[in-house]
């Protein structure tokens, strides 16, 4: 067993047993946080030159769909740290190190260049002026250092700024991954140096290791989509735990006996467990090329958005299978299928996995050109 997927069986019963505080708080509770933190599960793309873990992706993945299985909002907030996490290896050297060579420390953050940029130098420091307000901070609210998109000087960057630079506004009352802590937050006229900014796309990696040369942005798309995975996984197995003991009103057989749950329930076993395979093969073929030193082709990258998104999908098919299956008892706050079914929900509601897509998968499947920069 891969050492990553070693330590969420280390810490997994833990994250499950607080996931209620999560969902009434808002927010991954403390204990949560440290014990993530203490496993190295929020940076796993930092390269081991800065002292990170530099997870390989489909171990990556696994862990991400782990931790989501023990909680949804946990393996959200870990994937989002640990995809933001990639973004060092495009960093100066020397601020990569002062950001991510502390073990303890958390990034995250929101790409979207929601923000302005105005050029400035500060005491003979080059670097720009930033406003902005973004919406879907995950998991911002534990993070030392957290990221903004902003637009300015021709070009679209991604800033760092230090968490008490940040003002967090409560917006996070939502129905899936209540837990996650996804709120607004914004900065007011907050100076970033040149060397805590990169553009995206533009900036060239300072260290040298595979991390880096995996697409962005692909990495992302299918770090969500594991969250997926994870909670579709924990869906169909409670069901399976709830299956074996109830009896429906008015029935002398229990779910597992009924016909018509053993169908579906094979269905959507079918369905979560081929997504899995589909993307983790994906994933794992590109990892390959990157280890013989060869570039991540466009058609590779295509197929690795297309098992995101179907994933995405099929977690939620899965998610929605059990909650209609286990009946009445999914309807009440203590079943854990109606967090399920909402978490799903939330990850095919992604930018990077919805269904639409599938539009431009599908035309670039079709050998028609289109805009390729966010794959």
């Amino acid at each position: 067993m891969p050492a990553v997927l070693a330590a969420v069986a280390d810490i997994a019963e833990m994250i499950e047993a607080h996931a209620d505080e999560a969902e009434r708080s808002r927010r991954l509770p403390p204990v949560t946080v440290a014990a993530l933190v203490d496993a190295d599960l929020m940076r796993m793309c930092v390269p081991k030159v800065y002292g990170g873990p530099e997870v390989p992706p489909p171990d990556m993945l696994e862990a991400i769909a782990a931790i989501s299985h023990a909680d949804g909002a946990a393996g959200w907030c870990s994937m989002i740290a640990s995809t933001t996490s990639s973004m060092s290896a495009q960093l100066p050297a020397e601020t990569a190190h002062k950001i991510y060579g502390d073990p303890s420390v958390v990034t995250g953050g929101v790409f979207a260049p929601n923000g302005q940029a105005v050029a400035e130098s500060v005491d003979g420091v080059d670097g720009f002026r930033i406003g902005g307000r973004w919406a879907w901070g995950s998991g911002t609210q534990h993070c030392q250092w957290i990221v903004g998109g902003a637009i300015g000087a021709g070009a679209m960057r991604l800033c760092w700024f230090p968490s008490d630079a940040v003002s967090f506004i409560d917006t996070w009352h939502t129905g899936g991954m209540r837990g996650s802590g996804s709120l607004d937050y914004s900065v007011d006229a907050e100076f970033v140096p040149l060397d805590h900014t990169i553009v995206p796309g533009s900036t060239r990696p300072v260290a040298d290791c595979g991390i880096a040369r995996f697409p962005s942005f692909t990495l992302l798309a299918c770090s969500v989509a594991a969250v997926g995975l994870g909670i579709g996984r924990r869906a169909l197995d409670e069901l399976a735990d709830i299956a074996h003991g109830k009896r429906p009103q008015f029935s002398t057989r229990t779910l597992a006996q009924s016909g018509f749950t053993q169908i579906e329930f094979a269905r959507a076993e079918a369905e979560l467990r081929s997504a899995r395979a589909f993307l983790l093969d994906e994933v794992g073929s590109a990892w390959d090329v990157i280890e013989r030193g060869d570039a991540v082709s466009l058609d590779q990258r295509i197929a690795m958005r297309l098992a995101a998104t179907h994933a995405a999908t099929a977690s939620a098919s899965a998610a929605d299978a059990a909650y209609t299956l286990a009946g009445g008892t999914s309807v009440y706050d203590t079943s854990l299928l109606g967090r399920c079914l909402r978490d799903a929900h939330v990850v095919t509601q992604h930018i990077q996995t919805a269904p639409k897509l599938n539009e431009k998968i599908g035309r670039l499947l079709f050998g028609h050109e289109d805009d390729v920069t966010m794959f």
